[in-house]
């Protein structure tokens, strides 16, 4: 079961969804559409090793847009800072989106209760596109949860991508044990 628009707004006034910044106009019948912040950023290293922190350099998309290439993958983030206390967040891409040949993520769509932070996106791109900040990217919708949660995503311990900043994260595989 997904929660609609009048679910999501309940949610958001008892403080279990929070969206920041907030505009009314971006809740759909049963989703939120998000925003790609002004922030990109690639691996530094042409071959990613899984058991190492691979590094990544950011730079700033500029007002007149930057164009995404195929075969470079991007880590992107959400204009949104976004708290999720009672549902399980899912995001989800844009059909406007997708009709572009933007793929936003590439596996993690499915955030955790208690994830709080913007969402790290792993855009790639089937041709040449020019993006800009601050475009629709994507949606979040929201499933609840059956039964109790014993220990909420930002209160575990090794919570690896909890208080995401407003730049994109890098994997941190590299904290497995493996």
């Amino acid at each position: 079961m997904i929660l609609s628009d009048s679910r999501i707004l309940e949610e958001i006034s008892k403080g279990t969804i929070k969206i920041e910044p907030y505009d009314r106009s971006c809740l759909g019948s049963n989703s939120y559409d998000v925003h790609l912040g002004k922030w990109l950023a690639t691996y530094t290293n042409h071959i990613l090793d899984a058991k190492q922190h691979n590094q990544i350099e950011y730079f700033e998309i500029p007002d007149e847009g930057f164009v995404l290439y195929p075969h470079v993958f991007y880590l992107g983030v959400t204009q949104e800072y976004t708290e999720t206390h009672a549902h399980v967040p899912f995001l989800e891409g844009k059909s406007s989106t997708g009709r572009l040949g933007i793929d936003i993520h590439a596996t993690a769509g499915k955030g955790d209760v208690g994830f709080c932070g913007n969402w790290t996106l792993e855009i790639s791109v089937k041709q040449p596109v020019k993006v800009y900040k601050g475009m629709p990217i994507g949606q979040l919708i929201y499933f609840p949860v059956e039964g109790p949660i014993e220990v909420a995503y930002n209160q575990k311990k090794n919570a690896k991508y909890s208080q995401q900043p407003d730049k994109p994260i890098e994997s941190m595989m590299w904290k497995n044990q493996f």
